[in-house]
Order: structure tokens, then C-alpha cells, then sequence
């Protein structure tokens, strides 16, 4: 059967049209350059995170993965410009414990998290190291404490933001100690620990990428990692849980997509990613920063996610924790 020539080009340029229309496939994509959003600001450790990363999945796919510092109203503004773009997985959100902490900190967000963004892939899960300057009068975790309940409200904790993971950390120090601190959030990790070196603040629970250079170069003192075990990063520096029985605080890292992102997409991303972790390279250069790999399916890290949610509410609410 001979098919007339204008109905051919109709049926020619609907499938056009139709294929372009589809989500690009995980063998497909990506086709541009990929933004990954941090919600904070530049050189704390989801920014050395999200560039490792970065790094990696451009020269993966072929394509150059930008990584955009986006800080403001505890990382939701960041989280907020990932949910309205374009579910094509060209912007993508470098999730942190921050997500899970403000489903409960800010009463009446935009957005449902758990709803509105795609689990892809973790990416660690790290302790914190809580850090004084070299001139505090403490060198240990039980003088600290000692310090600390002898002196109430005269030492100063030091966060990147209220709600975020050194914040938190704290705040269950203080619940679980019975000493009294007070918050001085900052709007990222690197004006707080140079106030920290220049004694306007006394203490920090430094997310440990963030922080072990100091460490390491006697610049700050360790006092302890807020771990259940030791950092193999800082094997010297005990464990806030061998006085603190009980205490585990720490961060967590992943990437997320918006909501009804192409399956193909999410399963290609979770699958570099992997393998970046697997990296031999890429596994030194995070064990340096004391970061712990954390790999699993999108479901895996959805399931990280909600247990941190439903851990972090119960923290918020007891210590009456407010959005600035």
C-alpha cells in the first residue's frame, strides 16, 4: 500500500514531535550540562562533597556536572529551585542532613520533601569531630563537660546554619550531658572555624571534612568524634559515645532529583555514583577527608532519609528548636 505523501510527513513529523517529548533514557542523557545544586555555601563539606562527586560524574558521562552554591533558610532555597526545575535530571540537589532536620524545624514549608524529590543515590555518612581552639583551657572530653557545667552559658557553639548537622550534634550534646551552650549559627562552615581559630567561639562539632586540616595541622584540638566508633581518620580522637553512651550524631550526604525524574535517569545516576565510591581513587580522597562511603539502591537512601527524618524530629522537638 502506497501512503500519500502529505499524510507520510504527518505521521514523520508526529513521531518527531512524540520522540521529543520522551524523558531522555539512561542511555541518553545527559544531553547538556547538569547543575548540582548545594543549598550552602561554598567550601564547607557538602560543597568538597558535591565537587568530588561532580568531578566524577563528568567524567563519567561526558558532560560537565556544575556545581552551584545556592545557601539560604537552612538549605530550602536550594532545595526549593531543584523541586521547580524540570524533572530531566539536569538539576540535581546535593541532600544533607539539613532535609531531614527541616521537615519538622519550619512549620509551613513550600514543599513535602519525601513528595517533592527523588531519592538517587548516598554518598556518606560522616561524623562530625567537635573541635576547640588550642588555647581553650580543656584537652579533653570529660574536662570539657567539666568546664562546661562549671561555667553555663559561657561557651559558644559554633554551626554552619540552625539545623544543620554540627547544630544538631550539638544539641543532642547538650541534651545527653546536661550542659548549657550557646548557638551561634553562621551562614557556612568556614567563617565559623575562623572564629573558632580566633577565640569568638569556643567550640564546633565540625562536619570532619570540613575540619580535619585543622585538626591535622594543630591549628584546632580534637576533643571527639560524634560516631558511635573512632574515625579511622583520626583513630587518636576517641568517640563522644565511650563517655556519652548512647550518643550517635552525624551527617549524611546523597543527591536527589525532582519528583517524577525518569527511572532510567535515577538508575543511570545511582550506578555512576556507585561506582565512584567503589573508586579506589575516589574512596582515598574521601577517606582523607575522614568520609565514609555509603552505597545503596535509590530505596536504600530513601529509607536513610526517613529514619533520620523520624530521628531528628524527636531532637527538634525537645529542645524547642526554631528556624531564625
Amino acid at each position: 500500500m502506497t501512503i500519500p505523501r502529505r499524510s507520510f510527513l504527518h505521521v514523520v513529523a508526529g513521531a518527531a514531535l512524540t520522540a521529543g517529548m520522551r524523558p531522555a533514557s539512561g542511555q541518553d542523557y545527559p544531553t547538556r550540562i547538569v547543575r548540582l545544586i548545594v543549598p550552602f555555601g561554598p567550601g564547607g563539606a557538602p560543597d568538597i562533597l558535591a565537587r568530588l562527586i561532580g568531578q566524577w560524574l563528568s567524567e563519567r558521562l561526558g558532560q560537565t556536572f556544575v556545581v552551584e552554591n545556592r545557601p539560604g533558610a537552612g538549605g530550602n532555597l536550594g532545595t526549593q529551585l531543584v523541586i521547580d526545575a524540570p524533572p530531566d535530571g539536569h538539576t540535581l540537589l546535593l541532600v544533607s542532613l539539613a532535609n531531614a532536620v527541616n521537615v519538622s524545624l519550619f512549620e509551613h514549608l513550600n514543599f513535602d520533601f519525601a513528595r517533592d524529590i527523588a531519592p538517587v543515590a548516598a554518598i556518606s555518612r560522616d561524623p562530625n569531630v567537635m573541635v576547640v581552639n588550642p588555647s581553650f583551657p580543656t584537652h579533653t572530653l570529660p574536662e570539657f563537660v567539666a568546664y562546661a557545667k562549671a561555667n553555663p552559658g559561657k561557651v559558644n557553639m559554633a554551626s554552619p546554619g540552625i539545623g544543620t548537622s554540627p547544630h544538631m550534634a550539638g544539641e543532642l550534646f547538650k541534651l545527653m550531658t546536661g550542659v548549657d551552650m550557646v548557638h551561634v549559627p553562621y551562614r557556612a562552615s568556614p567563617p565559623a572555624i575562623t572564629d573558632l581559630m580566633g577565640g569568638q567561639v569556643q567550640v564546633y562539632f565540625s562536619p570532619i571534612a570540613a575540619g580535619i586540616e585543622y585538626v591535622r595541622a594543630g591549628k584546632l584540638r580534637a576533643l571527639a568524634v560524634s560516631s558511635t566508633k573512632r574515625s579511622d581518620a583520626l583513630p587518636e580522637v576517641p568517640s563522644i559515645a565511650e563517655l556519652v553512651p548512647g550518643y550517635d550524631s552525624g551527617a549524611f550526604y546523597g543527591i536527589g532529583a525532582p519528583a517524577k525524574t525518569p527511572a532510567a535517569i535515577v538508575e543511570r545516576l545511582n550506578r555512576e555514583i556507585e561506582a565512584g565510591l567503589a573508586d579506589a581513587t575516589l574512596k582515598s580522597r574521601m577517606a582523607d577527608l575522614g568520609s565514609v562511603p555509603f552505597l545503596g539502591s535509590p530505596a536504600d537512601f530513601g529509607q536513610l532519609m526517613a529514619a533520620e527524618t523520624d530521628k531528628w524530629t524527636k531532637v527538634v522537638k525537645f529542645a524547642g528548636i526554631k528556624p531564625q
